[in-house]
């Protein structure tokens, strides 16, 4: 048994009706309240919990992603609570919740850090910032060369040239939108106020459209996709999974092989899984366990990108509940496989 009064963050543990039935020695130490104090107390009533932009967390009870039993983990967000006295504290809230043998929910555990002292954000925003400029530097160069080109040079320029040009400009432009977006999305990853907008999606569909507008950016791209009859469709957000699977789909051409790939799609008990399998030289096992860290490049490969991919693509999966892991075999090819919960609908009608 882990003995929760050494670890160095606080921990409060919930009960289904969100009273706390216990804690550690560092969540007395954060909001100066005893044990005793909070045991028995609904976590609303006690701490006041609320967003950055000062809206209540549970007013209305649990966060309605907690319906979905699939769904365990709390993404992290930074959060204002009242201490002792009436004392703000800004701490970043993660944790998870408790089921059941059914899935239903029991509770949940927290886990609370001071916000204050946790400098790793503004550096992290910094180099994000400069990574992201520079990337953003490369086609916005190649609009406005082509641009200019086309605007001095028109009646002297072919129509084999001119559309070649607007093509490039075409392809630099969606660069541009995707890095923005990326840009966002880690911002609302990091802050906890990323929002999905879920619906019926047929990941058959997003699959084959992924392939195609791919082949269309890189003519050496090979891939076929592979999906078991009657593959059920999921409740996502269909342009964060496309952007997921875009992503591991683009990693795979650039980085290891466009020869050969495939997009594999798996039915499991309570989820489905897309795995997208290449045949490159494989990522070195030192590496493996680091390729979803921001910022992250590996020296075994060209040091393009930004490095942010990997981990805003995991946090997107895990924003839905799923898993995002990575295989590799030297020599043979990576599999980069990312899950995600197939009873979100039938739930949803349910609730």
């Amino acid at each position: 048994m882990i003995d929760v009064d050494r670890f160095p963050d606080a921990v409060l543990q919930l009960d289904a009706q969100r009273r706390v039935v216990g804690s550690n020695a560092a969540t007395e130490l954060l909001t100066g309240l005893r044990l005793e104090e909070m045991v028995g107390r609904r976590c609303e009533d006690l701490f006041d919990p609320r967003a950055r932009n000062g809206k209540p967390l549970v007013d209305s009870g649990w966060h309605s992603s907690a319906r979905l039993r699939s769904v365990s983990r709390i993404p992290e967000q930074e959060v204002r609570l009242r201490g002792a006295g009436d004392r703000e504290l800004k701490v970043n809230l993660t944790g998870r919740y408790e089921r059941d043998e059914r899935g239903a929910l029991v509770g949940a555990i927290l886990v609370l850090r001071d916000a204050e002292r946790r400098g790793r954000s503004s550096a992290s925003g910094i180099e994000i910032v400069s990574t992201v400029s520079h990337e953003l530097r490369s086609p916005l160069t190649s609009v406005k060369g082509y641009t200019s080109l086309l605007l001095n040079r028109w009646d002297r320029l072919g129509d084999e040239q001119k559309k070649m040009m607007l093509e490039q400009v075409h392809h630099d432009a969606d660069r541009v939108t995707r890095l923005v977006t990326e840009l966002l999305d880690i911002s609302r990853l990091e802050s906890g106020r990323l929002v999905l907008r879920r619906q019926l999606v047929n990941l058959v569909d997003v699959a084959a459209a992924v392939v195609e507008k791919l082949q269309l950016e890189y003519a050496e791209l090979e891939a076929e996709t592979s999906f078991p009859e009657g593959f059920p469709a999921v409740w996502a957000d269909p342009d964060k999974v496309e952007q997921v699977l875009t992503n591991l789909v683009e990693n795979a051409t650039k980085y290891a092989d466009p020869r050969g790939l495939r997009v594999l799609g798996q039915v499991g008990i309570d989820e489905v899984a897309l795995a997208v399998v290449d045949q490159g030289a494989g990522i070195p096992e030192h590496e493996l366990h680091r390729v979803f860290d921001k910022f992250y490049r590996s020296a075994e490969t060209r040091p393009t990108g930004s490095g942010l991919g990997l981990w805003i693509s995991r946090g997107l999966v895990e924003a839905h509940g799923g898993k995002l892991t990575a295989q590799s075999v030297m020599g043979q090819g990576s599999t980069f496989r990312f899950t995600l919960p197939s009873g979100g609908v039938e739930e949803r009608h349910r609730a």
